[in-house]
């Protein structure tokens, strides 16, 4: 069997035990954004109590979302994003982004403008931002169809034979990429299904009775 024909099954096969994902919950693509620094090294659920203060004190609705989270004092923006974990780090994290998304006017659509021949590259010159956040952001923030590798997708490549130790963050988001067809939805859906994979079955102690993939026949 095909690399191609291999992935589709394993995602067919997730899709119809999990059903849809919805993922990524945010309501602007700015969200996006500071969901994505936020939700490193933290679980979603941490990440949403801190995404939930910054709603509380109207600091992600649009319009003028990105000039308000600006205008807030490194300490109060640490406070806020506390649940997330690493709030210090975070909150520079987080302004530094801001920061040179709002260089180029427009949010991130501006940012998309001013680099269309390497988006990407820019993003991962911003201090704090590596390669899943700065995917992250590409693929639900800006819809553009990269495909993202997190914690959870090492690990269920791993234990069931389809990525070596050694394989980086290129080596595994290219088994996607270049047997996959580019497309921004299927893409979120995947890594969403793989996530929730990853979180109720293939934990760090594997729970492989009633896995979807637990009796494969490839």
């Amino acid at each position: 069997m095909s690399k191609a024909d291999l992935l589709s099954k394993i995602y067919q096969r997730l899709l119809a035990h999990f059903g849809p994902q919805g993922w990524w919950p945010a309501e602007t693509p700015l969200e996006v954004a500071v969901g994505a620094v936020l939700t490193q090294n933290a679980a979603w659920s941490n990440v949403a109590r801190a995404v939930a203060n910054l709603k509380a004190e109207g600091l992600l609705e649009e319009p003028g979302a990105l000039e308000r989270l600006l205008a807030q004092p490194v300490e109060r923006l640490e406070y806020l994003i506390r649940p997330s974990g690493y709030y210090r780090v975070k909150a520079r994290r987080l302004r530094g982004l801001l920061a040179f998304i709002a260089e180029h006017g427009a949010g991130l659509e501006g940012l998309r403008d001013a680099h269309a021949a390497g988006l990407r590259e820019a993003l991962l010159g911003v201090r704090g931002v590596g390669p899943e956040t700065a995917d992250s952001i590409l693929l639900y923030a800006l819809g553009e169809p990269v495909f993202v590798v997190d914690a959870y997708t090492r690990r269920v490549l791993l234990r069931h034979g389809l990525a070596a130790e050694e394989d980086g963050y290129q080596e595994l988001q290219a088994l996607f990429m270049d047997n996959l067809a580019p497309e921004v939805g299927f893409f979120g859906e995947y890594h969403a299904l793989l996530v929730r994979l990853a979180k109720e079955f293939c934990r760090p102690r594997p729970r492989c009775q009633g896995c979807p993939l637990g009796a494969r026949r490839w």
